[in-house]
């Protein structure tokens, strides 16, 4: 239940990856057991090492663009009856495309997403920046109001997606505070209130955190105020089991 695993696109990155919640802790564990099984081979076939370093690495190619995959549902349907997908785009026409085939739960943004968001053309978008910006024009002035513009068009992007997907719609805090635990812990209080105000319950939005030490603190004191967090940025293993230690938010382990 609480590792994230990452299926990335393919090169050209047509459309934005998805991301497992790992919801069946011994089913996982069994996984694990026969790929290191089949390491421990010596006689391994090219193709078969090649399969155990995708089950490993968690990474599966995307042909080609959000229809290919509804298309050829095969894979993705099998994923959904194991465990819980969650689109990772900012794209609210792939959102609402992926998610009208029932087999996408949560939906997940960051703030590459947030940015491209901004940085549309699209009037919806559009809407979405100049709102932030005048909410936080009236709020705050300087540096404050440029970070009170960022989480807004966040917030902004997020409740649009809930409409779209059943489950979680996850919300990263700045991640040039990975290193600060009370602004981490501000910001992340400051997203949840916002969406609150939007009409969007905390039940349905995850709090995306560096999974850093300050970054895992700040999620152990948000998850004992009701708040589900997701410890994101995750490289090593030692990483993990501090965030196991605090509680056990789920985490997005990344391939180095």
């Amino acid at each position: 239940r609480s590792v994230l695993l990452s299926i990335a696109p393919g090169p050209k990155r047509i459309m934005s990856s998805f991301v497992v919640s790992a919801s069946r802790p011994t089913a996982a564990r069994g996984s694990l057991a026969r790929v290191q099984t089949q390491l421990a081979q010596p006689k391994l076939s090219v193709k078969a090492r090649q399969h155990v370093r995708n089950v490993r690495s968690a990474r599966l190619t995307v042909k080609a663009s959000a229809a290919t995959i509804v298309k050829d549902s095969t894979q993705l349907a099998q994923l959904a009856s194991m465990t819980t997908l969650s689109v990772d785009t900012g794209d609210l026409k792939i959102i609402e495309e992926l998610a009208s085939t029932g087999l996408i739960t949560d939906a997940t943004t960051n703030p590459l997403f947030v940015s491209q968001a901004g940085q549309n053309n699209d009037p919806v978008y559009a809407a979405f920046v100049n709102e932030a910006v005048e909410y936080a024009k009236g709020k705050a002035s300087g540096d404050e109001a440029v970070a009170l513009a960022i989480d807004r068009l966040a917030v902004n992007l997020g409740r649009e997606i809930v409409k779209l997907v059943p489950g979680y719609v996850s919300t990263e805090v700045d991640p040039r505070l990975s290193w600060d635990f009370e602004e981490s812990l501000f910001r992340a209080r400051r997203i949840i209130a916002m969406y609150e105000e939007a009409g969007v319950p905390k039940e349905r939005v995850l709090i995306k955190l560096a999974g850093t030490w300050e970054g895992i603190k700040a999620a152990e004191v948000l998850e004992k105020e009701g708040v589900t967090c997701n410890i994101t940025l995750v490289f090593g293993f030692a990483q993990a089991v501090a965030a196991a230690q605090a509680g056990g938010p789920p985490i997005s382990p990344v391939p180095r």
